[in-house]
């Protein structure tokens, strides 16, 4: 039996802070499906949603290609989504559509409205709110938000859920014109929020691993910059006739750049678990195979399989996942980081791979 006692956390706030989360993202996306409703019709809107599907899974299985090492608590990640999908999309479409009536009494010409609100005031106002729930997992939820691999994960989960309710809005709206509204949003661009909002990921994910827990106040505007730039870029090309060109010229290379530097985070990531169980190897607690093993995707895959045909891929699954636990918590202590609960978590850790190790080889 068990004789670990862990101190008491403050895990209860949280929670109650995703389900809020959860509960003002849903009534979020309700209410913006409820206007689209309101003037495509239900067939419409159920026709666009469906079509939106698309994208979005096309966007998730790239997300979880990302979010290998490891996996991040899905209660955050559904908070996340509908942070994305119904608090930043009802918060941009009513700025937005205030922002656009505002500039039709402007009397200047369409437009200079088209560019003002299309290349200016939409970057600013989606990325501020999609950049807002990012920081709210940073700030709340710190303890699951190990780097920039982590960044990524969250602020392309708001991206996606931002995309997704979009997307429905867009197809809905212009019916008539489906099939090449479709194709520009669902096979040439269904990264491109997740490329904008990334930026603040990042940065994010920086602060997370700096020694004081203000870094956030000047990384994340810089993050929020990057996203606005980027995001006014993109929808200045869609004003231009060479789109297209552009398209291929600096829309492209950029999601190529990015997709290349989150591979290059993840070796990274391998390279702090090897590093941290190889601490634990040389005093014992573990073998220098069990570290190899975690600390590479490809040797996980092989053990999970070998573990498999002896029936214990489920404890193998565990054992890696405690694993990649201890190591992320012992990089927190070793940097650091959350001091008030790094040993704890540390020590809770590493009590918990133990509990795995036995189970596997029992």
């Amino acid at each position: 039996m068990s004789t670990w006692a862990p101190v008491p956390e403050a895990r209860r706030s949280v929670q109650v802070l995703e389900v809020l989360g959860i509960g003002l993202g849903a009534a979020g996306v309700l209410a913006v499906v409820t206007v689209i409703g309101a003037s495509a019709g239900v067939a419409g809107t159920t026709t666009a949603g469906l079509l939106a599907f698309i994208p979005l899974a096309v966007v998730l299985l790239g997300i979880r290609w990302v979010d290998r090492w490891e996996p991040e608590p899905r209660a955050t990640l559904v908070a996340a989504f509908l942070w994305g999908a119904g608090v930043a999309t009802a918060i941009s479409l009513i700025f937005n559509t205030a922002i656009a009536l505002g500039l039709e009494q402007s009397g200047r010409s369409p437009f200079w409205q088209l560019v003002v609100s299309t290349a200016v005031v939409a970057p600013v106002v989606e990325e501020v709110t999609k950049g807002l729930g990012v920081l709210g997992i940073l700030l709340f939820r710190h303890r699951t938000f190990d780097g920039p691999v982590d960044g990524v994960v969250y602020a392309a989960t708001v991206a996606a859920g931002f995309a997704f309710v979009e997307n429905i809005l867009y197809f809905a709206q212009y019916g008539e014109a489906l099939a090449p509204v479709f194709f520009a949003r669902a096979v040439m661009s269904p990264f491109a929020h997740v490329v904008f909002t990334a930026m603040i990921g990042i940065t994010l994910g920086i602060a997370s691993r700096q020694r004081s827990r203000l870094s956030w106040t000047w990384l994340f505007p810089a993050g929020l910059v990057g996203a606005i730039l980027l995001h006014a870029l993109w929808n200045f090309s869609t004003l231009s006739v060479r789109y297209v060109n552009l398209y291929f010229a600096l829309q492209v290379p950029l999601f190529v750049t990015l997709v290349g530097l989150v591979a290059w985070l993840r070796t990274r990531e391998a390279a702090v678990l090897r590093h941290r169980l190889g601490e634990y190897a040389a005093a014992g607690w573990l073998s220098p195979a069990e570290v190899h093993m975690v600390a590479s995707l490809g040797e996980r895959r092989r053990a999970r399989a070998w573990a498999g045909s002896r029936g214990r891929r489920r404890e193998m699954a565990a054992f890696q996942r405690r694993a990649t636990e201890l190591a992320y918590a012992r990089e927190r202590l070793a940097t650091g980081r959350v001091p008030v609960t790094a040993a704890h978590d540390q020590a809770r850790a590493l009590h918990d791979l133990t509990d795995a190790r036995r189970a596997l080889y029992a």
